[in-house]
């Protein structure tokens, strides 16, 4: 590793002089440095620069550049390989090296220049080691640096020790830097050395900063025209500067950083570790040197040197990493003494002195680069040792955030760019008085505007001196004219515009002192002193006894402003530390300096007119012709003329001598016209052209290098004016050639006085005066201040805004002190005002006015900038800077955001930039930035600010370990302490800072953003946590119930109606899921539990109605008020999330059924024993009726719509309207809830019938006694109906329902009184089930207890003779006679309306439809049917009575067999007979001709012969007199015996086919006893009428089947005995294939 050096000095250019403002850049190994900017063409810089090499085979590139206003252009270049370079210890003189135009290329490296130049540049080039140092060199510098180390941050360094002891060289600058970067060094580099790395905002000029006083009047101009010559010499002024110099303090300046650097961008932004270096201070300070050197020294890097000229431009690459220093190793070897002793004292002492380098030895044995150099290597060792220990133990994600590191004296130091972590701060209180508030001073380190000119006591004595001469004779107090008016005999003109003074007499106003003349309209504008100008006058004429007077008069007024204001002349003293007696020296000088007046002042000023913009169009053609006059004095001069051009360039250069402070710069544009109008115009007047506009300026206030634009103003009231122009000034003041400009003065003078108030007097506090009115923000300081930099002001010619701004800068280094942000925020708003609200009379844009600033553009955005960053990052920790306790902070909190937004207004109107960040969103994000670190603060400290804010202070309890105040899976004591403190944050948010930060009503609310942000890092952690908690269970469900109520409140009380959660489902009780399910599992024990104690507590009682009007007992009240209760939790949690309150319902309506279910399987396993009980087993119905009722009401509760059902419904209406009610809730409730509480009311449903069904049971051998009294007393009713006796019928009815009606009176006035309604209707509707079958089977259709067939059979086997069927028959069921089925149906009438009680029994509708009074009706009309008509019935009732209908198949004639089986099981046989239907087409008489053709595997078993033949008979209507019957041959022993015989019916024309129906018998004939039956078979015409001829294939049966109307035709008609048709219908449906026979 070798150190290049090289010393830039200066250079020969072949030109004019005016064409060259160059300056050099050095290139090596990817690293660039950069001169100042000098002009002429002999160049002189003197500036040294240091590289670390460690590729020998490259060369170093030398440009030389000329600065343009634009861009610049190459001078030449030259390339010097490094291994022609020589080692040296010591300077050289240098060589002389010639430019080429062009360089060579080879692999993308330079290898060469070619195309020489005649220019060249005198450089000195060498190679020096850096740590080569004796090791008595090291001793010496540790003992040195550890002083240096212990001493006071703000402790001066003493500049006379030093200045006895050894001066060091001076670098081109104002201030003391000890490592020889001169202020304009790196102005023109594009990566700034103080870089704002955490701005959302960077503008096109913030990386710059500008020079301290060398900073141009408008920087419309390069930054550096002004001639700053090579200082070489020593001087006394290099040391002048306060210890914070060894912290590298260069806040002006600005370092270079690497181009390919991996961890350093191109704008100088530093790796995440380097800049939390950074951006974390070491000691507290009250100014912004400390800050701006931290920035400062992790932005450069600095190498040693031998040399008297320090350098720049340390970053280097090795192997892919960038370095600050060259290696530990080499570092180490400096001396390990030097490292331990600054390593082992870091904390500063206030008040130790810094000694002499030579106090207590001999003179220093090396060179004075070497100790500048060693001094700052081992300090920023230091610091970077001591960072590089802060941040070794933090994680990343506190890397990631920039740290908050307390200062060792209790205060804190704040970084432009850093954000404070809180949660490393010590527990601090919270809202109102606890409120975040951190000690710090006000005004950051990282200040905005370095106040250098403090320290710059060169400019500063020269601004007292200036100072004391506006003072003692201010212009607002010099002699006015004594104008009178004059009559010219002469021709005249005036002295101020320079028109003829027209007329005859009384031509103008002359002043009787000075004799100046001008017109009226002119005075006015005349504002030179009259003293001055007469002394002058009379001086150059010889007046002596005049100017004697005049010098006199002037004395006695400045004796009389010194006695009259002395507090000003003392106050500039004390702002200046001026000694009381050089003081009085000074005054003295001055006052005949003022006498001296403006003989003996010259100056030489240089013009140069650039260009116009919105000029007036004069011409016709709608343009000008402009072209402008500059006078200076009595010198006139004028440019070239432009024609057509209302924005005309004309770039002329003008010198003027002018020999009188008091004399003005007339710049006057007109357009040049030509016409005849203009030429007889000029004979008259002076003025031919038009005149389009002036600017008059004074030359008393012009100082150094100027490029200003000009507003032309008018003349006269009747000018018409419009646009501005550009003048490049530069003024050289005899004997003042090389001081600073005035408005440099101007800055030096307000930030002294600023900081004379402040810091000396007020301890940092900025002092506000009370200032009202317009022009009350234009007041910076108290009277006598303010009148002192007003007097400097006018004098010099300073503008009002350039005051401001200056005013603005000193205030943005104290922006944190009470009062100051409004103030800021007044002024900034004015300055925007000036520039962006342009006026009528120019069009010049507001970028172009502010670029014109003498204050510089590029400094005051740069300041803009860096106030940027600082507003956001206190805005970013609202709560420590403006605690809601104080009502005067929150009022410098609402003007800190109005002075953020008067930025943002600025960057839009003033510089025009495109989309700046929105102010509003800007407070946003510092907003959510400070309820992040609150939160996270918070929730680390919660135990401890909990206990302070909202308990008392116990001083015997213990502290918690640290380890248990923070969250636990053991417990939820942290959740609602966390809540309750977010909550005071939310309301302090709320209730204080809403109001205040009110400027963006539609865009910001403080409170809503903070339950937004609050709410959000809160269910992150809340989240988590229940998930831990879900994995171990180790706490109560009802803990996390308790704290699912509070999460719910805090989301509904401040959460629910903000903008992004509005309408949305929330997360929070997916959460508390699993612990809601695990309470409700507990709950369904208990329910279970309660409910087995309420049901023994009942049975001890007796199942007791709970009151006179409550029919049911207690245990259905305790039980569902237990259920109500566990409900009403749930219904608490308000739960938002319909998944969520889907699986609450599932799990609740379990619990519900279970509960309900086991309660009603109780009742119904004890309800028999409690059946002969009177009012019991309707107490158990009420029971259970209660449960459905209470639980339709939970139905409700649950999401169900109410059911709007009648009380009066019937129990099977009510069933179904409660479906529909459930499937109504379904729709609102969860799908599988809905249908389990479906399937519990369906249970209850049917557990209430049963219970009914048993309780209707009962009754039912006490109705059959009663039926049997009632049928023996119907049958004694005897004789037929008449009209006589149809009185007689209801008396009859009457006494028949005599025996039923007493049993149901005495039970249902019980059942009325002990019942509740549905169940009253339930018992009514089983009593009259009963009634209505027991009628039907006693009384309308008596029979036994075998079916009616099976009657038939056994009679028939025991009489062994059909002729005693007929006595069986009658001795079981007897017929009724019309009388008494009129009896009967007057019966039922009464029945009826017995059980509807006149609306408060069964309701009529429900009677009528009762399927057992229409099955009675029915039976009962049967009666007065006739034999036909019976027949027919059955007839076309009747389809399945063999086989179930099936099996018969269908053939178009008998030669065809079917193609399929019967399919009937187990079948007897089969019979095929053809059958043809015929219909005579006259009278419509129908026949049916059948041909049985045989039979076909019967199956019959028998020991004799068997003879089986067929019997086929016609049955249906009117067949009373005709053949009804016919039988074929019998055949021996064949078991497929083949018949071929026909047969014909004739059936008439009165029905049609299908009314009839053929059955077909085959029988073993049987000679003396009966024919035994072998199967049988039924064919109903109706099936083959629309074949009309076909043969069937009918499987044979055992017998014929019925359903219940065929066996009630059947009853019917067996007991009509008379009846032949009847008797041999009953006889054909009866007959039945025995059982034992046929086997």
């Amino acid at each position: 590793m070798s150190l290049l050096c090289v010393r830039v000095k200066k250079a020969k250019l072949q030109g004019p002089p005016d064409k060259f403002n160059t300056y050099v850049t050095l290139k090596v190994q990817n690293v660039k440095s950069t001169t100042i900017t000098v002009r002429g063409d002999q160049p002189c810089w003197e500036q040294d620069f240091m590289f670390e090499i460690n590729r020998l085979d490259l060369g170093l590139i030398v440009e030389v550049w000329n600065k343009g206003l634009i861009w610049d252009t190459m001078v030449g270049t030259a390339w010097i390989p490094l291994r022609s370079i020589q080692q040296s210890e010591e300077e050289g003189s240098g060589d002389w090296i010639f430019l080429d135009a062009e360089v060579l290329m080879k692999a993308d490296e330079i290898y060469g220049t070619k195309n020489p130049t005649p220019h060249r540049v005198l450089l000195d080039t060498r190679f020096e080691l850096p740590f080569d140092i004796p090791d008595d060199e090291a001793q010496y510098w540790t003992g040195k640096l550890e002083r240096i180390n212990t001493m006071g941050i703000d402790d001066e360094f003493p500049l006379e020790d030093v200045v006895q002891s050894r001066s060091l060289p001076f670098a081109a600058s104002q201030c003391c830097n000890y490592f020889g970067w001169a202020d304009p060094l790196t102005l023109d580099d594009q990566d700034s050395a103080v870089d704002d790395r955490d701005s959302d905002y960077r503008s096109e000029t913030s990386n710059s900063l500008p020079p301290r006083y060398h900073t141009t009047a408008q920087p419309n101009s390069s930054l550096h025209q002004y001639p700053i010559g090579s200082r070489q010499q020593h001087h006394p002024d290099c040391c002048t500067d306060s210890i914070h110099s060894f912290d590298l303090d260069y806040r002006d300046q600005r370092g270079t950083s690497p181009v390919d650097s991996s961890r350093f961008g191109s704008s100088g932004n530093l790796s995440q570790t380097s800049s939390q270096l950074s951006e974390t201070g070491q000691e507290s300070t009250g100014g912004s040197e400390l800050e701006e050197s931290f920035h400062s020294y992790h932005s450069t890097g600095f190498h040693p040197s031998t040399t008297g000229q320090p350098r720049t431009n340390g970053y280097h690459l090795t192997n892919g990493h960038s370095t600050v220093l060259s290696s530990e190793k080499q570092i180490h070897r400096l001396s390990l003494e030097v490292g331990q002793s600054l390593k082992n004292n870091t904390t500063t002492e206030r008040g130790t002195k810094l000694l002499r380098f030579n106090d207590d030895g001999p003179p220093l044995p090396f060179s004075p680069s070497r100790v500048r150099w060693l001094k700052a290597i081992n300090k920023v060792r230091v610091e970077l040792r001591e960072k590089h220990h802060t941040y070794l133990g933090q994680d990343e994600e506190l890397n990631a955030r920039q740290a908050f590191v307390k200062s060792s004296g209790g205060s804190s130091l704040y970084g432009i760019d850093s954000m404070p972590d809180l949660r490393k701060k010590k527990p601090i209180a919270l809202v109102s008085d606890v409120s975040l508030v951190q000690a710090r001073k006000a005004g950051i380190a990282s200040a905005m505007a370095a106040r250098s000119s403090i320290k710059d006591e060169e400019l500063k004595t020269h601004v007292y001196k200036k100072t004391l001469q506006a003072l003692i004779y201010p212009i607002s107090c010099t002699t006015p004219h004594n104008f009178e008016v004059w009559t010219a005999t002469t021709p005249t003109y005036c002295y101020e515009c320079e028109g003829l003074l027209w007329g005859i007499a009384r031509q103008g106003m002359r002043c009787s002192e000075c004799g100046v003349k001008c017109h009226e309209k002119c005075q006015e504008l005349l504002n030179a002193d009259c003293l001055q100008r007469a002394a002058e006058k009379s001086s150059k004429h010889g007046a002596e006894d005049r100017t004697q007077n005049i010098i006199m008069a002037m004395k006695d007024r400045m004796k009389i402003r010194e006695r009259n204001k002395p507090e000003i002349f003392e106050l500039i003293r004390e702002v200046y530390v001026i000694s009381k007696a050089i003081h009085a020296q000074q005054m003295k000088t001055i006052k005949q300096s003022v006498l001296d007046g403006t003989s003996k002042w010259s100056a030489k000023i240089t013009i140069t007119v650039v260009c116009a913009q919105g000029l007036q169009a004069k011409d016709k053609t709608g343009s000008s012709d402009p072209y402008v006059t500059v006078q200076v004095g009595k010198t006139k001069k004028r440019t070239k003329t432009i024609y057509g051009n209302l924005n005309p360039v004309w770039d002329e250069k003008y010198h003027f001598e002018c020999h009188n402070s008091s004399d003005r710069i007339k710049v006057r544009v007109w357009d040049e016209d030509d016409d005849i109008k203009s030429r007889v115009k000029q004979r008259l007047k002076r003025e031919s052209d038009d005149f389009l506009g002036q600017s008059i300026i004074e030359v008393r206030t012009l100082s150094g290098e100027m490029d200003v634009w000009y507003n032309l103003e008018k003349r006269t009231d009747k000018s018409a004016v419009s646009g501005a122009i550009r003048l490049q000034i530069n003024v050289e003041i005899k004997g003042e050639e090389k001081v600073a400009p005035y408005h440099v003065q101007y800055t030096c003078l307000h930030e002294n006085l600023f900081h004379h108030f402040t810091d000396v007097l007020g301890q940092g506090v900025v002092k506000i005066p009370e200032a009202r009115g317009d022009d009350g923000w234009k007041v910076y300081f108290d009277d006598v201040a303010q009148e002192i930099v007003d007097e400097f002001a006018m004098r010099y010619g300073i503008e009002s805004i350039y005051q401001a701004m200056t005013h603005f800068a000193c205030l943005s280094s104290k922006y944190m002190c009470p009062g100051v942000p409004a103030v800021m925020s007044t002024l900034l708003a004015n300055i925007n005002a000036f520039y962006a609200h342009t006026t009528a009379s120019t069009n010049v844009s507001a970028s172009d006015r502010f670029a014109a600033s003498n204050f510089g553009k590029e400094r005051f955005v740069k300041l803009l900038d860096q106030l940027h960053n600082s507003l956001r990052i206190d805005l970013s920790t609202y709560r420590n800077h403006f605690p809601a306790s104080s009502k005067d902070r929150l009022q410098d909190l609402k003007s800190t955001v109005d002075l953020l937004t008067s930025i943002t207004f600025f960057r839009m109107k003033v510089q025009e930039l495109q989309s700046p960040p929105r102010a509003s969103q800007v407070v946003r994000d510092c907003v959510k930035a400070c309820l992040n670190s609150t939160y996270d603060y918070v929730f680390n400290n919660c135990q401890e600010l909990y206990s302070r804010q909202y308990q008392p202070i116990d001083t015997n309890k213990e502290d918690l370990p640290l380890e248990e105040q923070g969250p636990s899976i053991k417990n939820l004591d942290f959740w609602p302490k966390l809540i309750m403190l977010i909550v005071s944050i939310i309301e302090e948010d709320r209730n204080s800072y809403t109001p205040v930060l009110n400027q963006f009503p539609q865009e910001l609310n403080v409170g809503k953003v903070s339950a937004e942000v609050m709410w959000t890092l809160f269910a992150q952690d809340m989240k988590y946590a229940l998930e831990e908690h879900e994995k171990h269970r180790l706490c109560k469900s009802t803990d996390y119930m308790n704290l699912h109520f509070k999460v719910k409140w805090l989301n509904n009380e401040y959460v629910k109606e903000l903008p992004n959660f509005k309408g949305v489902v929330p997360d929070y009780p997916s959460w508390f899921l699993q612990f809601v399910l695990q309470w409700l599992d507990e709950n369904e024990d208990v329910s279970m539990e309660f409910m087995h104690g309420a049901l023994e507590r009942d049975k001890k009682d007796g199942f007791q109605q709970t009151s006179e009007h409550a029919l049911f007992s207690c245990s259905v009240v305790d039980i569902f008020t237990q259920l109500n209760q566990s409900f009403e939790i749930i219904k608490k949690l308000e739960c938002p999330d319909p998944n969520v309150m889907a699986h609450y319902s599932r799990r609740f309506s379990k619990t519900i059924a279970k509960v309900l279910l086991q309660y009603s399987a109780i009742l119904t396993k004890s309800f028999p024993t409690y059946i002969d009980k009177e009012k019991i087993p309707c107490v158990l119905m009420n029971n259970v009726q209660q449960l459905r009722i209470q639980l339709e009401k939970m139905f409700e509760s649950m999401g169900a719509k109410q059911s709007q059902e009648s009380e009066e419904e019937e129990v099977g209406e009510e069933l179904e309207k409660i479906e529909v009610e459930l499937e109504t809730a379904g729709k609102k409730m969860d799908p599988e809830a809905s249908d389990l509480l479906n399937d519990l009311q369906v249970k209850l449903n049917s557990v209430l019938d049963e219970l009914s069904s048993t309780f209707g049971n009962s009754f039912h051998s006490r109705i059959d006694d009663c039926m049997r009294q009632m049928a023996t007393l119907l049958y004694q009713i005897k004789g037929p109906l008449n009209d006589s006796n149809k009185n007689q019928v209801e008396a009859d009815s009457d006494n028949m329902l005599r025996p039923l009606m007493d049993f149901l009176d005495g039970k249902l006035t019980l059942f009325a009184t002990v019942c509740e309604k549905t169940v009253l209707k339930r018992v009514l509707k089983e009593l009259w089930r009963i009634v209505m079958s027991s009628l039907e089977k006693t009384i309308v259709l008596p029979q036994g207890n075998e079916t009616f067939g099976a009657q038939i059979l056994s009679a028939a086997k025991e009489l062994g003779q059909l002729s005693k069927l007929k006595d069986h028959m009658a001795g079981e069921a007897k017929s009724l006679s019309p009388r008494q089925c009129a009896v009967m149906d007057v019966a039922l009438d009464t029945i009826k309306q017995y059980f509807h009680a006149g609306g408060n029994g069964l309701k009529k509708a429900f009677l009528e439809k009762s399927l057992e009074l229409s099955s009675l009706r029915h039976a009962l009309s049967l009666y007065t049917q006739t034999t036909d008509t019976l027949i027919k019935t059955f007839v076309t009732t009747q389809h399945a009575q063999v086989h179930n209908g099936k099996g018969i198949r269908l053939t178009p004639n008998e030669k065809i067999q079917p193609s399929r089986g019967s399919g009937v099981v187990k079948p007897i046989g089969e019979v095929s007979v053809q059958i043809e239907l015929h219909t005579h087409p006259n009278n419509g008489e129908r026949k049916v001709s059948v041909k049985v053709v045989g039979a076909s595997d019967l199956k019959w078993q028998t020991s004799g012969m068997f003879r089986p033949f067929v019997e086929i008979s016609m049955i249906g209507p009117h067949l009373g007199d005709k053949k009804r019957k016919f039988q074929t041959k019998s055949k021996n022993n064949s078991w497929s015996p083949k018949f071929n015989e026909n047969f014909h019916f004739v059936l008439g024309n009165q029905d049609g086919f299908e009314c009839y129906e053929l059955q077909i018998c085959v029988k073993d004939y049987c000679f003396g006893r009966a024919d035994r039956v072998v199967g049988l078979a039924v064919i109903q015409l109706r099936e083959i009428t629309g074949r009309g001829n076909c043969a069937c294939w009918c499987p044979l049966g055992q017998r014929i089947h019925m359903d219940d109307t065929g066996l009630t035709a059947m009853r019917i008609l067996s007991q009509r005995s008379n009846d032949d048709v009847a008797k041999e219908f009953v006889r054909l449906k009866s007959e039945t294939r025995s059982a034992e026979e046929g086997r």
